[in-house]
């Protein structure tokens, strides 16, 4: 077992093709076996081997529908490893089968790995010996500038650059915050910082390390200072991105010390980055997703019903999450009545529109999203910012209702949903922002008119009659 763990999280292992072929097909059939009883366990689907490869975000949302909340987030922790170990052992069976280390990252393409993995596990070794980190590679350097004093400059000039044709290409070309945005990327970007790092003189992968950190603070600081995106976000895509890099310049530095791979083969790498952030645009999937909050109302459902086709203002927000620029509701005002009449919900960014689309007095109130501000105010050293994911509305409430359930003995449980579609991957880490967002959004609506409608209960005032459709 210790050569194995070795050869999966170490690079310091050659591997053959029988040996990524025994751990690549072990270790699906493991990950499949767990998921499968996990997810049975807990949700009582069935999981079977096709949805378990299936690539489709659809898919894989409907499975877990129904499943706890913290199972989606569960399942993406759990899968980091096995990525860890497609990879590293992907660059070392490439470069030992005679090709480029560099095409061994098309192991996280779904579904181009399947077919990279099935033509690494059958092509035969070229470079027996490859792979070792105790054995650097002592051909030919990088000539120039590299050799000399700064090559940290020039390996965060170099990570910069392909950062800055991800960013073009990705987010202003096919408006697209996917997977080669936040995973590629910085992965990328990460090998290029290790590999022209290391490239002149083998240096410790603490000081390798460094230097990916370092690219991926002064990227954030050049969206900040350009005011291309707000504190918030890039706070918020910190624990995706950073581990990327920093994995990605491990990566690099193995194939600077271990292989005899050439910058012309990178920037291959490199320049692919802009097809495949078209691919996904043209590919991506975008779930329709439900946020359901509720609370339980001293007072009878005829009492609530007022309080939810409009009400007064809301107190000022003390809640650090709104204080921060997340869009918050102050107050509902309701032009006509039924069917067909228009709700209004002002928040702190814009007013929601809400043309009525049930008024079952005093049951249920839907409603449909035919207009919304923006989900956020930007925290930035600007006047204004507007980076493409608030532009382009990544984040679209569709529809939403209230529901009045009677519990008897003058008490109603409030149901309030929304919703949404989030036009930003990996939908397991993004929505998990989102839901808490409109769960936020949705308890402090709630509370209101709980309170209010407490109050009115408890003064004795009855229903004024509203007419319905």
């Amino acid at each position: 077992m210790r050569r194995w763990g070795r050869i999966w999280f170490g690079l310091d292992e050659p591997v053959d093709r029988a040996t990524y072929a025994a751990s690549g097909l072990g270790l699906a059939v493991f990950k499949y076996a767990v998921e499968a009883l996990v997810i049975g366990v807990t949700t009582g689907h069935r999981l079977t081997p096709l949805e378990f490869v299936s690539p489709s975000i659809v898919t894989r949302m409907s499975i877990l529908e129904q499943a706890p909340q913290w199972l989606g987030l569960a399942l993406a922790l759990w899968t980091v490893p096995f990525v860890w170990i497609a990879l590293s052992m992907s660059l070392r069976r490439a470069y030992a089968a005679g090709l480029s280390p560099w095409l061994g990252t098309l192991v996280l393409l779904a579904p181009v790995n399947f077919v990279v993995m099935a033509i690494l596990a059958f092509l035969p070794d070229a470079r027996p010996t490859a792979g070792s980190a105790t054995d650097p590679v002592k051909g030919d350097r990088l000539p120039g500038p590299l050799g000399s004093t700064q090559p940290g400059m020039f390996a965060v000039m170099a990570s910069l650059a392909v950062g800055a044709v991800s960013l073009a290409s990705g987010l202003y070309v096919f408006h697209s915050y996917g997977g080669v945005l936040f995973f590629g990327t910085p992965l990328v970007m990460g090998m290029v910082s290790g590999y022209v790092f290391n490239r002149p003189v083998s240096r410790s992968i603490g000081a390798t390390l460094k230097i990916g950190l370092l690219v991926m603070l002064l990227a954030g600081g050049v969206l900040l200072v350009f005011a291309l995106e707000g504190i918030i976000c890039l706070v918020m895509a910190v624990p995706i991105v950073m581990p990327m890099a920093l994995a990605g310049a491990i990566l690099g530095k193995w194939v600077a010390d271990c292989t005899s791979a050439v910058m012309s083969q990178l920037v291959g790498v490199v320049l692919a980055i802009p097809f495949l952030a078209g691919a996904e645009a043209l590919t991506r999937q975008i779930p329709e997703r439900v946020v359901l909050t509720t609370v339980e109302v001293d007072a009878p459902p005829e009492v609530v019903w007022q309080r939810i086709v409009e009400f007064p203002d809301l107190p000022a927000p003390t809640d650090w999450f709104f204080r921060c620029g997340i869009a918050c509701p102050m107050r509902a005002r309701i032009e006509g009545t039924g069917v067909g009449a228009v709700r209004h919900c002002e928040f702190s960014t814009g007013d929601f529109v809400e043309p009525i689309t049930a008024w079952e007095e005093p049951v249920r109130l839907a409603f449909d999203v035919v207009d919304q501000p923006d989900p956020m105010v930007e925290l930035t050293p600007w006047r204004h910012v507007h980076p493409p994911h608030l532009e382009d509305r990544s984040l679209e409430s569709q529809r939403g209702e209230f529901r009045l359930i009677d519990l008897g003995d003058g008490r109603t449980r409030l149901e309030g949903r929304t919703w949404y579609t989030f036009d930003m991957h990996p939908q397991i880490y993004w929505t998990l922002w989102s839901d808490f967002s409109i769960h936020r959004i949705h308890r402090r609506v709630l509370d209101h008119i709980k309170r209010l409608a407490e109050a009115d209960a408890a003064a004795g005032l009855h229903p004024r009659p509203v007419s319905g459709p």
